[in-house]
């Protein structure tokens, strides 16, 4: 597989790239865009991209789901995480507290057996959870 990004604008650009296994070797490669709005996710984690039958996302060939949510500081959002699968959670921007423990902007928190999960935002937190097997 080769793979490459390049930044064309004229100011520094931060993202993540998320690389999930698909479920299945071979297959078509894909590629897709839609609208996900801000104010959508607003205190609730909407799922951006989905293997799992019934989520309205962009597909993908995995049984994960990538999900976002905004979190205003001092609130709290929650994400039932079903027996046997785990995340992987980024605060891509804030201070958040997970399950109680605290996280700097960009740490990668991996979770697994809790049943829920529980960010409180400490400052104004841009969120992204992988939930996978």
């Amino acid at each position: 597989m080769t793979h490459s990004e390049f930044n064309l604008e004229d100011e520094e650009t931060t993202l993540f790239q998320i690389w999930i296994m698909p479920d299945r070797a071979g297959g078509t490669p894909g590629w897709g865009a839609r609208q996900f709005p801000q104010a959508d996710r607003s205190g609730r984690f909407v799922t951006l991209a989905s293997g799992i039958e019934g989520d309205d996302a962009l597909p993908i060939r995995a049984d994960a789901r990538v999900a976002a949510a905004t979190v205003n500081a001092g609130d709290t959002v929650s994400y039932d995480l079903p027996d046997g699968r785990h995340a992987y959670l980024v605060a891509a921007k804030g201070r958040i507290r997970v399950n109680g423990e605290e996280a700097d902007p960009r740490d990668g928190i991996a979770i697994r057996d809790v049943g829920t999960i529980e960010v409180e935002a400490i400052d104004d937190a841009e969120l992204v959870l992988v939930d996978s097997l």
